[in-house]
């Protein structure tokens, strides 16, 4: 199991665009219309099943939210900053 990490560690290391919720981290992704909202959300999950984490994602009509934790560790670990910096990179 990961370690969780210190608050002031993922503040430090937070990826663009995510901000720090409890004990989650969350970026909601804006998009020109509603299909590739729905398209980006196929693709979290595509991701989220090849690394074995798995966000909760929330489509909204030209956005998607995405909140990331690790619960078995029972808060933000390496593993969700890693998460968010793949996703950032998929909407470059």
């Amino acid at each position: 199991m990961a370690d969780v990490l210190a608050d002031d560690e993922v503040e430090e290391r937070l990826p663009e665009g995510w901000s720090i919720d409890e004990d989650e981290i969350v970026r909601t992704f804006e998009f020109d219309d509603y299909m590739k909202g729905v398209n980006f959300a196929q693709l979290t999950g595509e991701i989220a099943e090849a690394q074995y984490h798995h966000p909760e994602i929330r489509i909204r009509y030209k956005e998607v939210e995405v909140r990331v934790t690790s619960h078995e560790a029972g808060g933000i670990t390496e593993k969700d900053l890693e998460m968010a910096e793949i996703l950032n990179n998929e909407t470059a």
